[in-house]
């Protein structure tokens, strides 16, 4: 199994994707004077995205098909019904709103952001850093 860190190596004078992404962001950031932390932040933003994203993949993997692509021919009748608001708590970012997605028989237990939970600990750290090493959906999936 190949490990994270083996996969964004890179040598000491070659930056990581991860540092180049970071300072791409707080470049666009800057000429956007948009803050780097709070709710409405550049952090805020991408923690909201990054939650809803890899919330929206638990949902797939427990229904077994993408949105709007429920087979005919499917034995239940367990499909998406619509999202909820949750606002969840982060250090560095505030209370920030994201959207749950829900199921018709409400079987959907998510893992990242588990039901009745609203505090999130080093999620943010998480996010930049998956996010910044261009990892894709399925693999910070696969990550949780």
């Amino acid at each position: 199994m190949t490990t994270l860190d083996a996969v964004t190596k890179k040598t000491k004078n070659e930056p990581t994707r991860e540092a180049v992404a970071a300072r791409e962001w707080v470049r666009l950031a800057k000429e956007q004077c948009l803050a780097l932390d709070g709710p409405e932040g550049l952090l805020g933003q991408f923690t909201k995205t990054f939650l809803e994203t890899a919330l929206n993949e638990e949902m797939t993997e427990h229904l077994g098909h993408e949105k709007n692509r429920a087979p005919d021919e499917r034995d239940e009748s367990n499909v998406r019904n619509g999202t909820r608001p949750k606002t969840v708590i982060s250090p560095s970012t505030g209370p920030v709103t994201i959207q749950v997605p829900r199921d018709r028989d409400a079987t959907f237990t998510p893992v990242i952001v588990p039901k009745r939970q609203r505090r999130l600990t080093g999620v943010d750290e998480i996010v930049l850093s998956l996010y910044a090493r261009g990892l894709t959906t399925g693999e910070i999936s696969a990550h949780f």
